[in-house]
């Protein structure tokens, strides 16, 4: 079993269809709104809640700071990870994917699935060797949102770009080198934006499948973005142009 820690993450299991809350530890005396909130839907779904001391919390969590478990912790069933190709198959006429190419810091994999939550993607492809997998620590810096949106795991993914173009998605690769830039291109109804790991970016094999590169260009002095703020630019722009496609056809 996994042990989340804070407000976001253990609401989210709770409600999420997906996996299984063995049990909820709380802080003794903790008597705010949330907390009772939390308390109810603990209730709800029929999962027992331990009052714990802080210490004996804080012990429970490796010596976490409060800030970061917030005096709640849960025992749940670790993320299951969903078929790559029926994700595919179960996306209509219009839908963006997120392939991520070898990002190793499950914090940055987590702020990718959360901004791919906010902006509607349909589901995310991680390889499933040599980057972080879905773990406690990418559910707290994803705030929920892995109980959301599905992810796949893909032994190979310049074959599954292959597989993607196969099926009618146009594959745009985020790479710094590119001479088009991210709001020069046109982002179609099903599309899935390749983005790469933290230091050497998307693979050689990877980025040569893509249909199309863009880059993000920067100011003199700086050398790269994180790479979920690089992806939310693109995604964002993504959504901007199916909004003003929409106001155009009223």
């Amino acid at each position: 079993m996994d042990r989340l820690m804070g407000y976001h993450s253990v609401e989210a299991a709770l409600e999420s269809e997906r996996r299984t809350v063995e049990r909820v530890w709380m802080e003794r005396g903790n008597r705010s709104g949330r907390a009772s909130r939390l308390r109810q839907l603990a209730r709800r779904h029929g999962v027992p809640v331990q009052d714990l001391d802080r210490a004996d919390l804080e012990r429970m969590t490796g010596g976490a700071p409060r800030s970061a478990h917030q005096g709640v912790l849960a025992s749940v069933s670790p993320v299951p990870y969903a078929d790559p190709e029926d994700l595919v198959e179960s996306c209509g006429e219009e839908a963006i994917l997120l392939v991520v190419d070898g990002v190793e810091d499950p914090r940055n994999l987590g702020a990718l699935v959360r901004t791919a939550a906010g902006a509607g993607v349909a589901a995310v492809f991680i390889p499933e060797r040599r980057a972080a997998g879905i773990s406690p620590t990418v559910a707290r810096a994803a705030a929920g949102a892995t109980e959301r949106v599905p992810v796949g795991r893909v032994g190979n993914l310049a074959s599954f770009i292959d597989l993607l173009k196969d099926k009618g998605f146009w594959t745009i690769g985020l790479e710094s080198t590119a001479p088009g830039f991210w709001d020069q291109t046109r982002y179609p109804a099903r599309m899935a934006l390749v983005v790469g790991g933290e230091e050497k970016g998307l693979r050689r094999l990877v980025k040569e499948r893509c249909d199309e590169l863009v880059s993000i260009p920067l100011q003199e002095g700086v050398e790269s973005l994180n790479v979920s703020v690089a992806t939310g630019i693109c995604l964002y722009e993504a959504l901007r142009q199916r909004r003003e496609k929409g106001r155009g056809r009223g």
